[in-house]
């Protein structure tokens, strides 16, 4: 890639940090100590250290900026429910240390040509500072928060969607069965080390939904007394069921009438009938397939299902494997719901221009899609230097596919793992079903 475009990225990535806390208050930048969210003023000084670490003091032998940074804002080092006791710098003090960090990273690039090492390093500072993005606004949604105040003209201004599309056919994909190479290729430009590499997997035939569960599938699971029948649950889920008192999605609610709300961000609206559940977790997912009947895509599966052609004959996979569904180009707003466009979900129906080759619908963007597997080491993982990043998470974690409406475009792509406990029901996860196999 180029250093302008590089130059770009560090500058778009740091000011959507600005942009989404800087309408929060100095109590709001603090919270309440919870398990799944950070302090918001300790996760951007986190974001600060974490580009300087790996780009000025690891990649170009810098000296630290604040003698502190390591005491203050090194996640491995620093316990989660220990953040909220630490010595933090206040809010000006937090920003400037953000802006100084971008600014030397910016010197750095525009007076020499970067070389292999600045580029990743710059890359990876910048693909996790938009991971800490998305995870601003899942928290800003966890604590009830106002909805980011984001520079919504110029989304507006890229939301070229087109004419409103025809209902996706509902129903499911037959995808043939096949040899399949699962995994990141050598010559994707920057990749993380769970993705490592591609390998050859065999995948049976099968029929995967073309869309998401919406929240009118799932409401029909609560209204049957879904969460209140243990055949319907695995055993863990069962007891994270009945530890969490859990009769229904966690930001759902009754209103007066009988009709169903969920709260998005301060405000309660009605359910969207064609919209997909958000904020179920895994074993929220695994019962309510168990409930209708279904299952959910092994990891393999689904990204078959995203990256995989039929040949000739469709009976079987072509050894082709796109980048993202649609094939090679980069995501744009007609193919893929990203980038905090519309600030939520859009229908199921949304996006034609980005089906798969067999169908399927939203594998990019939109909401993040739990699949069956357990986050595991594909056979030819080596811990980048980064080693903290998926290495501690293996086998405690499931996967997660495709991104949702807050990614960053420039992050994801069919290949791309996300990780969380089952238990997790702040992010952006909903998912899409499978038959089951004969």
């Amino acid at each position: 890639m180029t250093t302008l475009q590089l130059v770009d990225w560090v500058r778009d990535a740091r000011q959507r940090t600005f942009e989404l806390v800087a309408d929060l208050s100095d109590d709001q930048l603090i919270g309440p100590r919870l398990p799944t969210v950070n302090p918001l003023l300790w996760e951007i000084g986190h974001v600060a250290w974490f580009q300087e670490k790996w780009v000025l003091r690891h990649a170009a032998k810098h000296a630290p900026i604040r003698p502190d940074a390591d005491a203050l804002y090194d996640s491995s080092a620093v316990a989660h429910d220990a953040r909220w006791d630490l010595p933090l710098p206040g809010r000006e003090e937090t920003l400037r240390y953000l802006t100084e960090v971008r600014d030397r990273v910016l010197e750095r690039l525009e007076q020499r040509e970067p070389g292999p090492q600045d580029v990743y390093f710059t890359l990876l500072s910048v693909f996790h500072q938009d991971m800490h993005t998305e995870a601003f606004t899942y928290t800003r949604q966890t604590l009830g928060y106002q909805a980011p105040q984001l520079h919504l003209a110029r989304l507006a201004a890229d939301d070229d969607r087109g004419p409103t599309p025809a209902p996706c056919p509902r129903g499911d994909a037959e995808i043939p069965g096949g040899a399949f190479a699962l995994g990141a290729a050598c010559d994707e430009p920057f990749v993380f080390d769970n993705e490592k590499w591609a390998h050859a997997v065999a995948v049976r035939p099968f029929a995967i939904a073309r869309t998401p569960v919406t929240q009118a599938e799932f409401a029909a699971f609560v209204e049957d007394g879904g969460y209140t029948q243990a055949r319907f649950w695995s055993e863990q889920g069962w007891r994270w069921r009945q530890e969490a008192d859990a009769d229904h999605p966690i930001y759902w609610q009754r209103e007066s009438a009988g009709r169903w709300q969920r709260r998005d961000f301060e405000r309660f609206v009605l359910l969207e009938a064609s919209r997909p559940v958000v904020h179920v977790n895994w074993y929220e997912a695994d019962a309510y397939c168990r409930w209708a009947g279904r299952r959910l895509p092994s990891e393999s599966e689904w990204e078959v299902a995203a990256a995989g052609e039929p040949d000739p004959s469709g009976r079987d996979l072509a050894p082709i494997k796109r980048r993202f569904p649609w094939g090679e180009a980069f995501p744009t707003p007609r193919r893929a719901h990203l980038d905090w466009h519309k600030l939520g979900c859009v229908d199921v129906d949304a996006l034609a221009e980005g089906d798969s080759a067999f169908g399927c619908r939203q594998m990019i963007g939109n909401v993040w899609e739990w699949t069956a597997d357990d986050f595991l080491p594909y056979p030819a993982f080596t811990a980048d230097p980064y080693r903290e990043y998926s290495e501690p998470w293996f086998g405690s974690h499931k996967v997660l596919r495709g991104g949702g409406w807050a990614t960053r475009s420039r992050l994801i792509r069919n290949t791309w793992r996300n990780f969380y406990h089952p238990d997790r029901r702040d992010v952006w996860a909903g998912f899409r079903t499978c038959a089951l196999q004969p």
